[in-house]
């Protein structure tokens, strides 16, 4: 991640969490806010309910990648956490990107 950082505070994500706007698709659930700084923060969370460990950490790592590929399309300044919903579990990588970049566009942040 070039022009980003992780979120990795409990307290940033529920920041996120209660003053972000949120939008989803089938596979991702995505809030954003403004966070006033030159750079993005991503967070990202795969809950139990989605897969064992492996599956949890495929899909971080899908999710992850997908955002560092297309990073340099994203509006900067922004917190963005992407939670993975249980219909991503079996989906390839093109599908979370395209997922991903659905949600961007759908937010207005992706150029």
């Amino acid at each position: 991640m070039r022009f980003s950082e992780s979120l990795k505070k409990n307290r940033d994500f529920q920041t996120v969490y209660n003053k972000g706007k949120s939008l989803a698709n089938s596979y991702l659930v995505m809030y954003v806010m403004d966070n006033g700084l030159e750079k993005n923060r991503l967070g990202i969370s795969v809950s139990k309910k989605v897969g064992n460990s492996v599956v949890r950490h495929r899909l971080t790592r899908l999710i992850r990648e997908s955002y560092r590929l297309s990073e340099e399309h994203f509006r900067s300044g922004i917190d963005i956490i992407v939670i993975a919903r249980a219909g991503a579990k079996e989906k390839g990588y093109h599908q979370i990107e395209s997922a991903l970049i659905h949600l961007g566009k759908l937010h207005k942040i992706y150029k």
